[in-house]
């Protein structure tokens, strides 16, 4: 009988070995030692409610921490999200729109449905608008008929409010999500993984599946978390010195991607904000970093590195 805890690594579905000692060169445009990469997650409108079906008002990742939100509406917890929809939004929008920042949005479907003029923001602007699912933080169906029915509902449904397809995918994923995405075959990229900071390519159900991975670190979720953020100058000092350090590791002939995440409710705030503006001002004084949305990003990698030996699977 084989032993399920002896490290066999011909049939083991992780990779924990990824790039090893010595990740590729991705080869960024114009000598670049840093891909930055910025997200806005909009997904006010899609989270839970009783108005939607749910048992009760969203408490994660929101101000209203401790409140219980089950049974009915809890008009006050609605009205934190209801914020990032009406404000925060439109400051991000601003900050990263006067400072011609390219972004890439996790839009919920459901969410961006409710507002059309922020949707036509973000096109105007240029920005990528990726799926971030149907609802936000819902679990996907447990049968794959299922699961693969929302998907190409989800996927047709944002084709629809964003006037074109999404080319990215960052949403709760379940073993089969990663094989459906691969078969329906319409998307350049996966995002919902944190494994590296380099795209890489997996085995999806016998197809090669390209991963750009994402960020909860430097990511402001931490303002709405234990041990997370309590000030705008904690979110700059962490997203500089996680900067500085690809900067430097990039000069040394190893670059790196660099996600920030951010929300309209959260980062959106006047008090918050300007950890954010201090970053960008900071990345303004180095000349050798590429900012990309994450689609273009995979077009890079898809065209340098294609996929070779697949050492994950799903």
């Amino acid at each position: 009988m084989s032993n399920p805890y002896h490290p066999d690594l011909s049939d083991y579905p992780r990779d924990m070995v990824g790039y090893g000692r010595e990740p590729p060169d991705p080869r960024w445009p114009g000598g670049a030692v840093l891909a930055l990469q910025v997200v806005v997650n909009y997904e006010e409108g899609g989270e839970n409610t009783v108005l939607h079906g749910d048992a009760g008002s969203e408490n994660f990742l929101t101000e209203h921490i401790t409140a219980s939100t089950l049974g009915r509406r809890h008009l006050t917890a609605e009205s934190l999200w209801e914020y990032g929809s009406r404000v925060g939004f439109w400051r991000l929008w601003r900050e990263l729109t006067r400072r011609d920042v390219p972004v890439t949005c996790y839009g919920v479907t459901m969410a961006l449905g409710r507002n059309p003029e922020a949707v036509a923001a973000m096109t105007e602007a240029g920005w990528e608008i990726a799926t971030h699912g149907l609802r936000w933080n819902v679990a996907p169906p447990d049968d794959a008929a299922a699961e693969r029915a929302e998907i190409e509902a989800t996927l047709a449904l944002h084709a629809e409010i964003c006037g074109a397809p999404a080319l990215g995918w960052y949403n709760r994923s379940s073993p089969e999500t990663y094989r459906i995405l691969a078969e329906i075959g319409s998307l350049l990229y996966v995002a919902d993984n944190y494994a590296d900071e380099l795209p890489f390519w997996a085995d999806a159900g016998g197809r090669p599946q390209l991963f750009v991975p994402y960020t909860l670190d430097a990511n402001d979720m931490r303002f709405a978390t234990a041990n997370g953020f309590a000030e705008a100058e904690q979110f700059f000092v962490y997203l500089r010195d996680t900067f500085d350090t690809l900067y430097r590791e990039g000069l040394e002939g190893r670059p790196r991607m660099m996600s920030v995440g951010l929300h309209g409710r959260l980062s959106g705030r006047p008090g918050r904000v300007v950890g954010l503006t201090r970053f960008l001002d900071h990345v303004q004084r180095h000349d050798r970093v590429w900012a990309a949305t994450r689609v273009e990003i995979a077009r890079h990698w898809r065209a340098h590195h294609p996929p070779g030996v697949l050492r994950t699977r799903w």
